[in-house]
């Protein structure tokens, strides 16, 4: 997934030589927790709440371009979500610009990414439920679980891998939206299956 796909367009911008006041009415109206600075159509910083709180007191008094960070981070909205989050993890940061051919088109924040890991996983459907195996071989593979899956009645929304270590059988997990999911695991386990855990959707 792409960030093109999940960023919001047209974000509420400042100009750096409006105060600071202006900006936290901004960010107050529309729930933002930072806003990019242009200047001629041109990014040239982008401003946090945490440069709000460092100057508390002096909003009144204080130009943007004082307290923005000059030459932000920038992705562009062909970047994937994994290059995106990890730029974010790496440099402590909770949203990127989101720039194309030197024109600010979007931001994309954590939030924005949270939501999109959420719905790739299905976990946003509240009927569903998870059902977590080791994947060992082809006998304890995906197309015997999902085998099995259909035998038992059930429709599977997503499916995953993750491994808890390097090195160890990667872990599958099915994200089910029709069927019961005990029984479900009960015949995966029957048939050799680790099964780790059966995950009712949070609100299910």
């Amino acid at each position: 997934m792409l960030v093109g796909s999940r960023m919001k367009k047209n974000p509420v911008t400042v100009t750096p030589d409006q105060l600071l006041s202006l900006a936290k009415a901004k960010m107050a109206a529309g729930g933002f927790r930072r806003l990019p600075v242009v200047s001629d159509d041109k990014l040239v910083g982008i401003l946090t709440e945490r440069d709000l709180r460092q100057h508390i007191g002096y909003w009144d008094k204080t130009k943007i371009d004082g307290v923005m960070t000059e030459k932000p981070i920038t992705v562009t909205p062909g970047t994937t979500l994994e290059d995106a989050a990890q730029l974010m993890l790496k440099h402590k940061i909770g949203g990127l610009p989101v720039m194309a051919d030197g024109r600010l088109l979007g931001i994309i924040t954590t939030s924005d990414i949270l939501q999109a890991f959420l719905d790739m996983m299905g976990a946003t459907e509240t009927s569903s439920t998870r059902i977590d195996f080791v994947l060992e071989g082809e006998e304890h593979g995906l197309i015997e679980a999902s085998r099995i899956v259909a035998r038992e009645g059930g429709k599977i929304l997503g499916i995953g891998t993750y491994r808890e270590k390097v090195g160890e059988n990667p872990v599958c997990y099915l994200r089910l939206v029709a069927g019961n999911a005990e029984a479900i695991a009960k015949s995966l386990r029957a048939s050799g299956f680790d099964v780790l855990g059966v995950h009712p959707a949070v609100g299910g």
